[in-house]
């Protein structure tokens, strides 16, 4: 599958590093440049390229970069009449990284305010999990304690096709419904920074609170 990651952090890089050990056909980008990610090219056999580069042309796209750098990508970098899957990874911390978002403060769900920045459906997936978790924790289908991530969107295809991603990477998915309810695996929510296995993930998301706690609301 043509994958493009436009970020290369914590997720970003170990998502490269995984995906393309799996045989996927990986592209790579961050705002400084590809000659920034020459090592971890040679590292992970994905390719550094532009942003637009990682854009254009994929089966799927993963945005994982700071929320407030959401509004900084190039305009028009999706066609929103594509049938590219854009997975939206992020989370909104207001009091540490991204400042006050005063759509997210007044009620958007984290991934709807980025859907309508970047102008094209996202799904919002891999954001409650650590990346050395991501890196190390897969398991085959089946295992005991295999962990779960939710994955929310409105698009059903795009659902299903990271829910195959994860099992690939080696988790389970859960269909954690459309993206109006991805608040359900928000920061500072149950299922969120958990290594919970399928049952456990939709516990936690039953339990999830609308109200976001205040160390995760702007001053």
């Amino acid at each position: 599958m043509r994958i493009g990651i436009i970020g290369a952090g914590h997720i970003g890089g170990t998502l490269a590093r995984r995906l393309a050990a799996l045989g996927h056909e990986v592209s790579v980008a961050n705002s400084r440049g590809p000659e920034t990610l020459a090592d971890l090219a040679r590292e992970s056999g994905a390719k550094a390229v532009t942003v637009e580069e990682a854009a254009r042309g994929k089966e799927v796209v993963i945005v994982t970069i700071p929320e407030k750098n959401i509004p900084s990508l190039p305009k028009g970098i999706f066609d929103p009449t594509d049938h590219t899957v854009v997975v939206d990874t992020g989370n909104y911390y207001p009091r540490n990284r991204d400042g006050r978002i005063d759509a997210i403060e007044e009620g958007t769900t984290e991934s709807r305010w980025v859907e309508r920045q970047i102008g094209h459906p996202v799904v919002k997936a891999f954001n409650n999990i650590y990346a050395q978790h991501l890196m190390e924790r897969g398991k085959p289908k089946g295992a005991p304690g295999r962990i779960a991530l939710p994955v929310a969107g409105d698009d059903e295809h795009g659902k299903q096709l990271v829910i195959a991603l994860l099992d690939e990477l080696g988790f389970d998915g859960v269909d954690a419904g459309g993206l109006d309810e991805s608040w359900r695996q928000q920061p500072a929510t149950p299922v969120y920074g958990t290594d919970f296995d399928a049952a456990g993930v939709r516990r936690a998301l039953a339990k999830a609170s609308p109200e976001r706690p205040a160390d995760f609301r702007a001053r």
